[in-house]
């Protein structure tokens, strides 16, 4: 298949990442311009001022934290507050349905876990074709390793 994106290949919502990043940068120097500017404040009150527009600030770099990691050993899924390595052959399925807020791994443990590193939100047609390319990696893989990392034959 030469259409697989080479790895590795990082996945994440660029658009919605940008939008974040940017609205955290303008509040915290907006929270700050205005803490120094009134002039009825005290010390301590700017600072807390700054340190809210950093709270702000910090907030919304949390949430543009999401992606994807894909390379030869595995997949790495970063979401907000959490990452976890998975292995090939614990992938069994991609999905991003209409309407999902983001893609569900289908696991070989039978849980599914949430990539928020590609979602439909702002760039719609591009989380289709992540989605789409990060299917295509798996079927790969699956398709290479079919017993799955261990190698046992049950016949």
């Amino acid at each position: 298949m030469s259409d697989l994106p080479a790895l590795p290949v990082t996945f994440r919502p660029g658009h919605t990442r940008a939008v974040l990043l940017t609205a955290g940068v303008a509040i915290f120097v907006v929270i700050t311009v205005v803490a120094l500017l009134l002039e009825q404040l005290s010390p301590g009150e700017r600072v807390s001022f700054v340190f809210t527009g950093a709270v702000l600030f910090g907030v919304l770099a949390l949430l543009s934290r999401p992606k994807v990691v894909v390379d030869d050993s595995g997949v790495t899924v970063v979401n907000i507050a959490s990452s976890r390595r998975l292995e090939w052959p614990e992938i069994l399925q991609v999905n991003l349905r209409p309407g999902d807020p983001w893609v569900f791994l289908n696991l070989s443990d039978g849980t599914s876990l949430p990539a928020l590193g590609i979602q439909p939100g702002i760039a719609k047609q591009r989380a289709v074709a992540d989605a789409r390319a990060l299917r295509a990696l798996v079927e790969a893989r699956s398709i290479r390793d079919p017993e799955g990392s261990g190698g046992e034959s049950h016949g």
